[in-house]
């Protein structure tokens, strides 16, 4: 009978580990994964909607939602949130990112770099393909671009649909603080990984991701002009603050307005899709090993959380740090 050891030896040599590893540095490499191909920036920027939701932006003339409090400083200790799963001969690791970030990677040390060094594969929520003719050819089939032609935009407006102008918006504001895709928690991970040699696979296919972004209800339209730009990159500097401090409060604003002016988008993006992946953690605690698994701050927090998935299904999880 597979039974789950959550306080059993197998974790305690984990959390140990943790512990002995804590000053192991990173040494962050901007070159290594994705280059300047506008494909794979745009196609990264899509894939990167979920969060980016155009309900979940501020309105205009206000600098954060409702409920969310004014930016604190980040401190220089960085813990982001990280929790762990596990039984008698298997250990995964539920790591909640951050998809857009500066360049300062304080945050991949002590705790998290630890458990990732102890993993033996990385799972990401999606992997954007690097071969550009096969990213072509899925943004074709999905009708987000046509042809490729020197000098065109890769999505021209025509094309957009709302998900993707909203990505767009949002990360048009990271940029101006300093944030972006390449520097965001996803991208590192998936660069060190390639440099350690782990296999990285992923929870959703990126078709799967464009599809379900595709069938979103459009957002409610909002009595007069959208949010000032210094307000999204206020709101964003302020989420990624809360995020390297591992303060999900943010974050929980954030799913509550979405989920308030959209319960069918709340459903889609996080309910449906939390308890699709609590699943496969669950077949996956069948396999011995050790996991790394890196989704989205807002699937690992709430009532809907991937945690409480699990707990559902008689799994607990336990969070690190």
């Amino acid at each position: 009978m597979h039974t789950h050891n959550p306080g059993g030896s197998k974790v305690r040599q984990r959390l140990g580990f943790l512990r002995a590893s804590a000053a192991r540095k990173f040494r962050f490499q901007p070159s290594a994964f994705g280059g300047p191909s506008r494909f794979r920036k745009a196609a990264a920027a899509i894939s990167l909607a979920a969060f980016f939701v155009t309900a979940a932006q501020p309105a205009a003339g206000s600098s954060v939602p409702a409920g969310i409090q004014q930016p604190v400083a980040a401190q220089q200790d960085d813990r982001p949130a990280l929790w762990v799963v596990s039984d008698a001969d298997t250990v995964i690791y539920l790591f909640g990112t951050f998809h857009a970030l500066d360049d300062r990677t304080n945050w991949f040390s002590k705790s998290v770099r630890a458990a990732f060094d102890a993993s033996d594969e990385l799972v990401l929520e999606t992997l954007v393909p690097e071969d550009p003719a096969e990213l072509h050819a899925i943004l074709a089939r999905n009708a987000i671009t046509g042809k490729a032609r020197v000098g065109e935009q890769v999505v021209p407006a025509s094309k957009a649909p709302s998900f993707v102008a909203s990505a767009g918006q949002a990360m048009s504001a990271g940029r101006s603080v300093g944030m972006s895709v390449e520097h965001g928690a996803d991208a590192v991970l998936r660069r060190a990984a390639n440099e350690a040699g782990k296999p990285v696979g992923g929870l959703e296919s990126f078709e799967y991701q464009l599809r379900m972004f595709g069938s979103l209800p459009p957002a409610a339209a909002k009595p007069g002009a959208r949010p000032a730009a210094g307000d999204l990159s206020r709101l964003l500097t302020h989420m990624q603050a809360s995020w390297k401090r591992g303060d999900n409060d943010a974050f929980s604003a954030i799913l509550d307005t979405v989920e308030a002016q959209s319960p069918a988008t709340y459903k889609t993006l996080f309910v449906d899709r939390n308890a699709n992946w609590a699943g496969w953690i669950a077949d996956r605690l069948q396999q011995p090993g050790t996991v790394f698994v890196a989704v989205g701050t807002g699937h690992l927090i709430g009532r809907d959380s991937v945690q409480r998935k699990l707990a559902a299904r008689g799994i607990a999880t336990f969070r690190v740090s």
